[in-house]
């Protein structure tokens, strides 16, 4: 029995809809309680970032996880008042402050201070960042950069392969794609207080590319079954499209998949919100992919003439335009 994507396609509208009013809802809030979108690491706005963890190997050290309360307390004697505190670690025995920029012993009387106040630390998990206001500027001006360009190159490339109307719908999924997956790390920057460095950049950067990957498999087999059958109507040439790719984008997805949970799970806390943003953006693109790229190719083409569907049909009609 074949799927129908068409005969669905409202509703699939609808939860697209709703994904990407509740992330835009969300980075509104973001941006009036943090004064931007995602709640940004110090790759972007420099400061200090101190991260440590309790020595677990003396006796009585972790017997408590760690109070965020009495690290407040130490943090505001320094005069750090407006730091981020989290308690990290699997068993809150390890701290995550950032502060302003500080100098080496502003950084070692916090230390002191804190292990006074907490307990002994870790000297070999200790962690110790300092980005200055230029570098973070220039961070995220290079990464904004890279993201319009590599709209901009989707868009002329497939233009050039197929035709206008396919680009603006491409990249119209592949918006969606990007907003539910800046919404969602919106959200976790609210609730848990994640927050998004470079390797953030890099992950939409690979989320776009997978995105429109996907969308091009099914595009290239509407135009191949277009051109064995250019009487037929747009709403059965994207079904019998979706439906004879749907398994290949499955099974592609739930791969890349597997091994992006391996990195979540055991790659550690440098690459995790690296792993977690390309899990949330690879979903979206293989949902945008088949359920909102190829309806609203269906529904416009619909608005223009089925007609003018057949003038993609003769461009690229070689063995190799085929999807294996």
């Amino acid at each position: 029995m074949k799927f129908s994507v068409i005969k669905r396609r409202r509703l699939w509208w609808t939860i697209s809809a709703t994904l990407m009013i509740v992330s835009i809802v969300a980075m509104v809030i973001s941006w009036q309680q943090l004064g931007a979108p995602l709640r940004p690491s110090l790759d972007f706005v420099g400061g200090t970032r101190l991260q440590f963890e309790r020595d677990c190997t003396q006796a009585n050290s972790c017997t408590q996880p760690i109070e965020i309360s009495d690290v407040r307390e130490v943090v505001d004697t320094q005069k750090l008042n407006n730091s981020s505190i989290q308690v990290v670690g699997q068993k809150q025995q390890g701290i995550s402050i950032r502060t302003k920029t500080l100098n080496v012993e502003q950084r070692t009387q916090l230390q002191t201070a804190l292990s006074e106040k907490i307990g002994a630390f870790n000297p070999k998990v200790t962690q110790i960042d300092t980005v200055g206001p230029t570098l973070g500027r220039q961070l995220f001006s290079q990464g904004l950069l890279a993201l319009v360009v590599s709209f901009a190159g989707i868009v002329i490339y497939l233009s050039v392969r197929f035709q206008v109307d396919y680009a603006v719908i491409a990249i119209l999924a592949l918006f969606h794609d990007v907003l539910i997956t800046l919404g969602v790390f919106a959200i976790l920057g609210l609730i848990v207080g994640i927050e998004v460095d470079s390797l953030f950049v890099v992950a939409i950067l690979t989320i776009t590319g997978f995105s429109v990957t996907d969308t091009v498999v099914i595009y290239d087999r509407i135009r191949e079954i277009l051109n064995q059958h250019p009487n037929d109507r747009i709403d059965k040439v994207v079904n019998d499209a979706t439906n004879q790719t749907l398994t290949r984008s499955i099974n592609t997805t739930l791969t890349v998949l597997l091994t992006l949970f391996s990195l979540f799970l055991f790659g550690g806390e440098t690459l995790r919100n690296f792993a977690l943003a390309l899990i949330i953006g690879f979903i979206m693109g293989a949902y945008s992919s088949i359920f909102i790229a190829s309806t609203l190719l269906a529904w416009w083409r619909e608005r223009r003439g089925e007609s003018q569907l057949v003038e993609s049909a003769e461009i690229d009609t070689s063995p190799s335009s085929q999807d294996s």
